[in-house]
């Protein structure tokens, strides 16, 4: 049995471990005060090339979501999001839970269109009822979308300058920044996205590491007592040093990137074998996640075999899957995805 179920399957990197059990018995401070945050905060400002920028390490997706939205929004200011986003679907309302509703816009293949965008804010303030209304507070992204796709830098660069127009910030949820970053067909940098967003993440969980985020705040512009929201949620580890310990390790050499890149060229001959076999796309992206179109007797036979996400159905007969590769991704795995694919 072999699984492409989703890129957080495995464990972590083995130079990770490896950092992990070296330090293991050093005595450290706790909440991210260690050597290890304060060095992983370094690089990755250096990498940002945001040097004045703040970050903070999470312990996972949804805490970071939630807290960030929690720590910018007012009280009576929702976030906007595509209807595909990550918040609106898939985090169990832990946005409402906070007491910020989540203002839901079209997708188009999982992005936001900055020209609906701004038709919505401009429609809002035009509505001479909306001081009775949920403001738009927050613009929330994600790179790579759900849907595996990219922004393009002048997408962003228009999304940015809405928000910013309108004083709102744009928050961009990176919780697969990595395999964005290394597609093939990205002209988006990590020193644009920092330039562009008023705070993003940094995904590990998902990006080689066993757990956590980083948060980045890229200019002045972090909130008072970041660190006391994120612990009222349950987001903040005492034992900082495990993220740390992550990121510095992500970040030394460029290792965030390499590995990044091998999930990419997994995802590349992944979408190759697919094409082989004349298998359909519902969608075929620039990045690790690739969306299959299955007949469903084929599906329940493919499934005794091969791990994979079901993802949406499509009509009475047929159901779209998604296959994702990883940093861990073997090529025994893609030879064997190959025979088995002849098979069904």
């Amino acid at each position: 049995m072999i699984s492409f179920e989703s890129d957080y399957i495995e464990g972590a990197h083995p130079r990770i471990l490896q950092r992990l059990t070296e330090s293991n018995l050093e005595q450290l401070p706790g909440y991210g005060t260690d050597l290890y945050c304060a060095s992983a905060r370094k690089r990755i400002k250096a990498a940002c090339a945001c040097p004045d920028g703040a970050v903070h390490f999470l312990v996972g997706g949804t805490q970071t979501n939630l807290v960030v939205i929690a720590a910018l929004l007012q009280s009576y200011e929702g976030v906007i999001a595509a209807k595909t986003g990550h918040i609106n679907v898939h985090e169990a309302g832990a946005i409402e839970y906070t007491g910020h509703k989540v203002l839901e816009l079209p997708q188009h293949a999982g992005k936001l269109s900055p020209s609906e965008l701004l038709a919505y804010l401009q429609a809002f303030y035009q509505d001479e009822t909306h001081p009775h209304m949920v403001f738009p507070g927050m613009v929330y992204i994600s790179h790579p979308t759900e849907y595996g796709t990219l922004y393009t830098k002048e997408e962003l660069t228009e999304l940015s300058n809405i928000c910013r127009a309108y004083e709102i910030p744009l928050f961009l949820d990176g919780a697969r920044l990595g395999y964005g970053l290394a597609s093939l067909q990205t002209d988006v940098t990590l020193s644009d996205i920092a330039a562009l967003c008023d705070v993003f993440s940094i995904g590990g969980t998902k990006v080689g590491a066993l757990c956590g985020e980083a948060v980045v705040f890229p200019g002045r512009n972090a909130p008072l007592h970041f660190l006391t929201i994120a612990k009222q949620h349950g987001a903040l580890l005492a034992k900082g040093r495990l993220l740390g310990i992550q990121f510095d390790t992500l970040f030394t050499d460029r290792l965030y990137w390499k590995i990044s890149r091998h999930a990419i060229e997994m995802a590349e001959q992944l979408k190759q074998i697919f094409r082989e076999k004349n298998y359909p796309f519902y969608l075929e992206t620039p990045t690790n996640q690739q969306f299959i179109l299955l007949e469903n007797r084929q599906m329940e036979n493919l499934k005794q075999k091969v791990g994979f996400s079901f993802w949406q159905t499509a009509g009475e007969r047929h159901t779209v899957v998604r296959f994702a590769t990883s940093w861990a991704t073997k090529q025994e795995d893609m030879d064997l995805l190959r025979t088995l694919l002849s098979s069904v």
